[in-house]
């Protein structure tokens, strides 16, 4: 998707359901999404598109997320919003170049037809420490389905897409340990451990717009567990990190 190509956010024309979502995106905080954000200079910028949809079978609203492909050097083997860093092409990086990046990521790692999309909102930029990502979660409603799938495995292993419901279902939530010591929210899904970055905006969605149901927040999941994969190079690079205090033990944001 070329600079030149007109992207934007249009508020109207989504589902009464979503509309809870968009009122976050208008009035939510950075501080009130995570502890992690941007530096004041550096960062690499990207975008992830946060794609609601409707599941088949009655299932309900759903989100559409990856499972990055296990030899990648960043985020390898971990659930995720489709997007990536930012492109020249993308055009403005503080503006509708982050629109850009998120569409045309979602298209070159699943084969989404972003003609299908609505972008009904733009979260505030947040930051990933472990991989300095400075990242823009970019929200879509999912109007016009159509199939999609890895297009490149070497990058994506997997598609598929998460229940609303299920994601806010108690049975199904956790909190991940992380060996260096950092704890964070985590979401257990047919066999995927939704974690990081990807389940703190989840869980920061679900919350501010009205979906979060009590839960434990006392039972924890292992990073080293056979179902939670991450690369060598990131768990090394965490550990680094909370030694020299940048991250803090929990990233629980405040209200």
């Amino acid at each position: 998707m070329s600079a030149s190509a007109a992207v934007g956010v249009r508020r109207e024309g989504i589902p009464d359901w979503l509309v809870p979502v968009r009122e976050v995106a208008e009035s939510v905080e950075p501080r009130q999404l995570s502890r992690f954000l941007p530096p004041a200079q550096g960062g690499r910028r990207s975008a992830v598109l946060v794609l609601f949809g409707e599941a088949p079978g009655g299932q309900g609203p759903d989100l559409l997320l990856i499972e990055r492909a296990r030899r990648l050097r960043s985020h390898a083997g971990q659930p995720s919003f489709p997007g990536g860093a930012l492109d020249p092409e993308d055009g403005d990086p503080d503006g509708e170049g982050r629109i850009r990046a998120a569409l045309r990521e979602a298209r070159e790692e699943t084969g989404l037809d972003p003609d299908g999309v609505q972008v009904f909102g733009v979260l505030p930029d947040l930051y990933i420490p472990v991989s300095d990502f400075v990242v823009t979660p970019v929200l879509g409603w999912w109007h016009t389905p159509t199939p999609v799938a890895p297009v490149d495995e070497g990058e994506v292993a997997e598609v598929f897409r998460a229940p609303v419901a299920r994601l806010a279902d108690p049975a199904n939530r956790a909190r991940l340990r992380h060996p260096s010591g950092f704890r964070g929210p985590a979401f257990q899904i047919d066999g995927h451990v939704i974690w990081g970055f990807t389940a703190g905006v989840i869980d920061r969605l679900l919350h501010h717009a009205g979906w979060e149901r009590p839960w434990d927040n006392g039972r924890e999941v292992e990073l080293g567990d056979p179902a939670v994969f991450a690369s060598r190079e990131e768990q090394d690079r965490a550990r680094e990190l909370m030694r020299d205090a940048v991250l803090p033990p929990t990233d629980l944001a405040s209200d």
